[in-house]
């Protein structure tokens, strides 16, 4: 099985556009140590031509512009190595992406109902023709075998719930904390390639790992999970955003609640955090944060990161 990260920074990339915080600007100015990251997704293929797409990055033309294995072969006029996109959730930095797919091209889009239903309210992904492009809801808790239009692609998918947020443009503060956030809103995954049993978690938006998440997790040989935040309230520190980590629905990485405490004793094989957001120091090769992530076993994740599990 061969996974591309395609993109590993969070919503905005790295350098964001707007944003000239001690990071972005050093990026810009190609300081060593730092590298430019598109926003996040990943593409998997079990050993074949043909790839599925976990989110669908607004960099998404960039990504396949990148990454040759996404890019149309043979006698076609058009065609496309990637056959279906898998959704984590509604968040922008994850379906936008689909816009740039909107050629006449078949594929599959799976996704929870409720994040299907996002879709369907906005008519600007009707230019996603449904006689070719279809979309199939995702049943939380339920592997099933991934298809794209010309049949299976060797790959076993299984939803199921993560502690998080219903996508920020999407929030009601009418419904009191929890924002109108409901089951389905966000969602893990777990890929599974059929021939070999091989498989993998992809997690890159996540609240908090509760009990079961924890066992789902445990002895795991790979896990991408979400590396936003070094720290809760590093945004309000910088200047930058109003919000806590916690408010925004991610766990950060330090502290005693924090994803390297929380994974200590899950025993996973190999941990790789992608959606990593611009204001992380982490993301610095030379920082004392990524001295301790890597102390813990984890991984920035990269444009171009390959993985063969």
């Amino acid at each position: 099985m061969l996974i591309k990260v395609l993109g590993s920074a969070a919503g905005g990339g790295f350098p964001q556009w707007n944003c000239n915080c001690r990071n972005c600007a050093d990026v810009r100015e190609g300081l060593d140590g730092l590298r430019p990251r598109t926003q996040s997704s990943i593409a998997v293929s079990a050993g074949v031509r043909d790839f599925v797409l976990l989110n669908a990055s607004p960099d998404l033309r960039q990504q396949i512009t990148d990454t040759p294995e996404l890019q149309p072969i043979g006698g076609s006029a058009r065609s496309s190595p990637i056959k279906a996109v898998v959704l984590t959730n509604g968040d922008v930095d994850h379906v936008a992406g689909l816009l740039n797919m909107r050629e006449g091209q078949p594929f599959t889009i799976y996704a929870t109902d409720r994040v299907l239903q996002v879709l369907q309210s906005n008519s600007v992904f009707d230019v996603l023709d449904k006689r070719i492009v279809r979309r199939r809801a995702l049943a939380l808790g339920q592997p099933f075998t991934i298809q794209g239009p010309t049949g299976f692609l060797g790959l076993d998918v299984e939803a199921f719930a993560v502690p998080g947020k219903i996508a920020l443009y999407l929030e009601d503060e009418q419904a009191g904390e929890t924002l109108g956030t409901e089951e389905g809103d966000t969602v893990g995954l777990k890929l599974t390639e059929k021939g070999s049993g091989r498989y993998f978690f992809y997690i890159p938006g996540c609240a908090a790992l509760d009990d079961e998440l924890r066992a789902r997790l445990k002895r795991a040989p790979l896990v991408f999970f979400d590396g936003t935040l070094y720290s809760d309230d590093e945004m309000i520190a910088q200047g930058l955003l109003n919000k806590t980590g916690t408010r925004m629905g991610h766990l950060n990485m330090s502290g005693p609640g924090g994803t390297l405490a929380a994974f200590e004793d899950l025993e996973v094989g190999r941990k790789i955090f992608v959606h990593v957001n611009n204001s992380n120091p982490a993301f610095r090769e030379d920082s004392p944060e990524r001295r301790a992530i890597e102390a813990a076993g984890w991984e920035i994740g990269y444009d171009g990161m390959e993985v063969a599990l």
